[in-house]
């Protein structure tokens, strides 16, 4: 089971020796494969409660995750699959968490909203985990750690005070925070244009804190942005955050999706894969593609025979 949990971790799958492109293609390959098989099992009724799929975001989890160590805490939210995978490579225990198996991560409890593991938690309510992160972020400058909490919210949390009176507390106590903003363009049904006044850029630096903003999905400029944000903060203190204009390909939870078809057409041809792909042969892609499908499969088999 060690060599599927750990898929994403090439010191256990002996990827190591892969290329970096190798490397990132394969991460964001494995999670889209798991989040498209997740859906699929929805559909069959194999899963409890719901489930939010982060497809067309994986580059985001990849980037920030490349650059954690032991002892940094991530925060994620409803959409936190692909967050997950990228900092742990627990694909069974958290198949079998939203199977509702006892053998899940947070035994069948939490589900696909609520995990609660070594160095990684998150929540489905808006907002409520950015609190927590800044609490773990100065129990790590007390302790004089120079670990650091990273929580990624989206577009649609912006309307949640407790981010705001977070963030102030975070600049005035140069809290080691880094706020990591998937803005997806669409809160559920709700495009931004009728949902946000103003800038997100300047709803941080209303608090004095550095925003790096970026409208990519390729994993190589994010790779390199979460570096240098991750470096500088471990460097200065914080917070910091890195605002990311991204999109999700996927409807919100399970069918629902209202926004226009050409609009989500228009985005696949620009999605991290296809973009990232180009950079490897026809012949790389295809056996990384072969052996993620693989993966993919055990981690289902092995999940469907857990109690």
């Amino acid at each position: 089971m060690a060599v599927v949990q750990g898929v994403l971790d090439e010191r256990l799958t002996g990827y190591a020796r892969e290329s970096r492109n190798e490397r990132l293609y394969r991460r964001m390959r494995f999670i889209r494969r798991f989040e498209e098989t997740l859906l699929s099992l929805f559909d069959q009724g194999e899963l409890n409660g719901t489930t939010h799929a982060c497809i067309g975001q994986e580059a985001d989890a990849v980037a920030v995750m490349e650059h954690l160590r032991d002892g940094d805490h991530v925060f994620s939210n409803h959409r936190c699959h692909g967050h997950y995978l990228a900092q742990s490579g627990d694909a069974v225990g958290l198949l079998a968490e939203i199977m509702g198996k006892d053998a899940g991560v947070c035994r069948g409890l939490g589900g696909s909203q609520h995990i609660c593991a070594p160095g990684f938690k998150s929540n489905g309510v808006q907002g409520g985990i950015v609190p927590a992160a800044a609490g773990i972020a100065l129990a790590n400058q007390l302790s004089g750690s120079d670990a650091i909490s990273v929580v990624f919210i989206g577009d649609g949390t912006l309307g949640e005070g407790a981010v705001y009176e977070t963030l102030n507390i975070a600049a005035l106590w140069r809290l080691p925070l880094l706020v990591v903003c998937e803005d997806n363009a669409w809160a559920q049904s709700t495009p931004v244009s009728a949902n946000l006044a103003g800038s997100m850029r300047h709803r941080f630096e209303a608090f004095g804190i550095p925003v790096r903003e970026i409208d990519s999905t390729d994993v190589l400029e994010l790779d390199d942005a979460a570096a240098e944000e991750i470096q500088e903060l471990r460097r200065t203190g914080g917070p910091r955050v890195l605002l990311i204009h991204t999109y999700r390909l996927c409807h919100h939870s399970k069918n629902d999706d209202d926004r226009p078809a050409a609009e989500v057409e228009a985005r696949w041809l620009v999605e991290p894969l296809v973009v990232h792909g180009k950079r490897l042969t026809d012949t790389e892609r295809q056996a990384i593609d072969d052996s993620v499908e693989a993966a993919i499969s055990d981690v289902v088999t092995t999940a469907k025979g857990l109690a």
